[in-house]
């Protein structure tokens, strides 16, 4: 907890460590997030970051350590995913209050050694699943509270980035979604069905995942670099209702009161206006000065890295039928 000797709350200092689009954006909320005070930000290339700097107002630094000497309490990590390990363990070791984009690490060995590295040093861990934070989510979220979920059905699909080189759509795209699904049935996957094919890239660019949590809830996710436009839409079967939400358009729709002739009611539900990144940095603020349980949790991290990692293990090739019958027969 960030607190003065007077036991009042003080401004977070924080810094950011990667300035890309994401670490950007991190960067340009934090500027005038009440409760936070921008110490700089930290990127190896001194190009980008005097560029985002002078954009931005704020100092520029080539390493962590500098953002440490500053006496920095927190640190966004939008670095590249295979640095995520080792940037974590030095911001932790320092003390730091840590936010990692997703996902989390590149393997689930350097996911748990960032938790119990934050466990260990008493410092808050937040993983940067910020679809988590967009007000669709939190409608549907709310729309299908208390329900019994059937099934759930997510697409997210889109042009193919130029900035992507060293990971496919699963760890891209579908982390997102594979995060959603459990964060709207309260439960976890424990049975994987993927089809993932590289067709114009050298990493997969579609895939086709095919999902059973423990509580028995069964999900799909429709994600490809393939389509000429961005889609983003959840669908949600209940025992007593179907919700589609848009994440884009931030459109949720409720369907209900089924009649056996095959008529049905609909309503358009409300939905807040809100930036996702803001609230997932105001929640991680929270979560820095103790005010409450990070949003998305380490944990929460590894699940979704671990389960990604599982759609991308090779499948054991289908048993040729004559083969069988041979074998039957002998």
């Amino acid at each position: 907890m960030v607190k003065d000797p007077g036991g009042a709350s003080m401004p977070v200092r924080v810094g950011v460590v990667g300035v890309g689009i994401m670490g950007y954006n991190h960067a340009r909320v934090l500027i005038d997030l009440p409760g936070a005070e921008m110490v700089g930000i930290a990127d190896p290339d001194a190009g980008q970051r005097e560029k985002v700097a002078a954009l931005l107002g704020c100092r520029a630094f080539a390493s962590l350590e500098e953002l440490v000497a500053e006496g920095a309490d927190a640190l966004v990590i939008a670095a590249p995913t295979h640095l995520h390990h080792d940037i974590a363990l030095a911001a932790i070791n320092a003390g730091m209050h840590v936010l990692v984009e997703k996902p989390i690490a590149p393997t689930v060995a350097e996911a748990e050694a960032i938790v119990a590295a934050a466990k260990a040093r008493d410092v808050a861990l937040v993983v940067g699943h910020v679809e988590r934070f967009n007000p669709a989510v939190e409608a549907v979220k709310n729309a299908i509270r208390d329900e019994e979920i059937l099934s759930i059905g997510i697409t997210r699909v889109g042009p193919f980035p130029p900035r992507m080189s060293n990971v496919g759509v699963v760890i891209d795209l579908a982390v997102h979604d594979i995060d959603l699904i459990c964060h709207f049935t309260g439960s976890h996957i424990v049975d994987v069905q993927p089809q993932v094919k590289a067709a114009v890239a050298e990493r997969e660019d579609i895939a086709l995942l095919q999902f059973r949590t423990a509580n028995g809830v069964l999900a799909h996710i429709n994600t490809n670099w393939l389509t000429p436009f961005k889609a983003r839409t959840v669908h949600v079967a209940t025992r007593k209702k179907y919700v589609i939400g848009d994440l884009l358009t931030r459109q949720v729709t409720e369907y209900f009161d089924y009649k056996p002739d095959g008529s049905y009611s609909m309503r358009h539900l409300p939905v807040a206006y809100a930036e996702p990144l803001r609230l997932e940095l105001q929640r991680f603020l929270e979560a820095v000065r103790g005010e409450r349980a990070p949003a998305v949790t380490g944990e929460d991290g590894v699940a979704a890295i671990a389960t990604a990692m599982r759609c991308l293990e090779p499948l054991e090739p289908p048993a040729d039928p004559v083969l069988l019958r041979a074998r039957a027969a002998g």
